[in-house]
């Protein structure tokens, strides 16, 4: 079936077959690998994308699901080679370990921004529930979080503690 979405803010037009996973279109057909597959179950967030800006885990979306719709992956982010700040805060925080479940992560907390610029950290932690991460004690990521939701409100952050 001929399948037309847009990808990452660029039209895309591709044959698939019925019945093929959003993860595996990504990976497999258009090598956009920064999409993880964990548990395949939509458990632990690992392939979370944004569909139409809401986070999504692809491995429960059929990609007949993105007909005439838009879809943002991990490799979406940065614009003309520059990163999102939330790409630089979980950079500069540590918030970054393996980078297993960091895509996920980032979209996450990239669609919470885009709907509430200045979440409380309760907010954070419900937003990023959907997400696990094996290696930290999401401290450090919602610190990450915090440091980029100052950014793209333009408060300073010179005195952050890092």
């Amino acid at each position: 079936m001929k399948l037309d979405f847009v990808l990452n803010n660029k039209r895309v037009s591709i044959n698939v077959k019925g019945g093929l996973r959003l993860i595996d279109l990504l990976r497999e057909q258009l090598d956009l690998v920064g999409t993880k597959e964990g548990c395949g179950k939509g458990e632990c967030g690992a392939c979370t994308v944004l569909l139409d800006g809401k986070p999504v885990c692809s491995c429960l979306i059929l990609a007949s699901q993105v007909r005439n719709r838009e879809v943002t992956t991990i490799e979406g982010l940065s614009i003309e080679g520059e990163m999102h700040p939330a790409q630089e805060a979980f950079t500069e925080t540590g918030a970054v370990q393996c980078g297993f479940c960091s895509p996920g992560l980032l979209l996450s907390t990239v669609a919470l921004l885009n709907e509430n610029p200045e979440p409380s950290r309760e907010q954070i932690r419900r937003a990023l529930s959907g997400n696990l991460c094996r290696c930290t004690g999401y401290e450090k990521i919602f610190e990450a979080v915090e440091l980029a939701s100052r950014r793209i409100n333009g408060l300073s952050v010179q005195n952050d503690k890092v």
